[in-house]
């Protein structure tokens, strides 16, 4: 009679500036874990997602200890669209590590598990980007296209960052009124003037990209009273609860005890101006609602249900919570 061997899941959390992947046995124990570059297909193509989802999943099994794999669930960003998911499933066909049963699909899924267990929820991603999904007991979805300004889509790191650039140009030429944007900005990218970033964003000597990374500049101005500022954060607020309002309408949830999870690098910032913004406005909105800013890694809700999946147990999902409840935590055994 031969011995049986531990089983493995491998669990894959996919966003705009980078990718987490763990390895946990069936008991919820961490093993392993790796972090690689941005997978999400929107933004880096299909070719380059794939590529980078197979690096970090082939370096993660690398470290392996004998047994079988139960379950592999990938959730990126980007996957937005049934012909999304269904290019992807095709892209990782014939890849050693895509088993029978793999799962793929968008990475708000594991941002909705790593902040809820209630059957009725909504969660927020106020990331690179923004989308948002809504779950009902009954199995009611609520979900968004996401492909940006032609879906009727503002909000996130990119939009943020574009709008520091947009202000800070024409308060300098004149078009817009004073802001501190235009300084920090400078000060930031270390620049004489405007026109030297423009020119390189122009003639692609700097990626639009770079521009997400200067979000964190609106809130520092916000935060020494500067009224464009202000209104910004402001608007990023309004969306929140756009998404909010929209999901929880549709679900029919608008009067009942709904968590209401939000995660990404904006949300996790926790500035003041939008965190209450976003708490009055969700009390008129859903009085009966309640806000949850996600700390940990989204791999965490990734991990959850990749185990849930594989049938694990009670006791080991809560294992495998208490062992990635950081990002830290999951750097930390690499």
């Amino acid at each position: 009679m031969g011995v049986s061997r531990p089983a493995h899941v491998v669990a894959v959390d996919g966003g705009g500036s980078k990718t987490d992947a763990v390895l946990l046995d069936l008991d919820g124990r961490l093993l392993a874990s790796e972090r690689g570059p941005g997978s999400s297909p929107q933004i880096d193509g299909l070719a380059s997602s794939l590529a980078t989802v197979d690096a970090v999943i082939t370096a993660l099994l690398a470290t392996r200890p004998k047994g079988e794999l139960a379950q592999v669930s990938l959730y990126l960003s980007g996957l937005d669209l049934p012909a999304e998911i269904a290019a992807y499933r095709a892209g990782i066909g014939g890849l050693p590590w895509a088993i029978d049963g793999v799962v793929v699909e968008n990475d708000l899924h594991a941002l909705l598990r790593a902040g809820a267990d209630e059957p009725d929820a909504v969660a927020i991603v106020c990331g690179t980007g923004m989308n948002a999904i809504g779950v009902r007991r009954d199995g009611a979805q609520v979900r968004f296209p996401a492909l940006g300004g032609i879906s009727g889509d503002w909000g996130g790191g990119s939009s943020l960052g574009g709008e520091v650039l947009w202000h800070a140009a024409r308060a300098a030429d004149g078009r817009g009124p004073d802001t501190l944007l235009g300084a920090l900005l400078l000060e930031e990218l270390g620049l004489a003037n405007l026109d030297e970033l423009v020119e390189d964003l122009h003639f692609e000597r700097r990626p639009l990209t770079m521009l997400a990374g200067l979000a964190p500049l609106v809130f520092r101005a916000a935060g020494r009273g500067d009224a464009v500022a202000i209104s910004v954060v402001e608007r990023q607020a309004d969306e929140v609860l756009a998404y909010a309002r929209a999901c929880l309408t549709r679900l029919g949830l608008r009067d009942a005890a709904v968590p209401v999870v939000i995660g990404g690098g904006v949300a996790r910032s926790r500035d003041p101006l939008l965190v209450d913004r976003i708490v009055d406005g969700l009390a008129r909105i859903a009085p009966n609602a309640t806000l949850r800013i996600v700390d940990d890694a989204p791999v965490l809700g990734a991990g959850l249900l990749a185990l849930s999946a594989a049938g694990a147990a009670p006791d080991a999902l809560a294992r495998a919570r208490e062992e990635l409840t950081t990002a830290d935590a999951v750097s930390a055994r690499r």
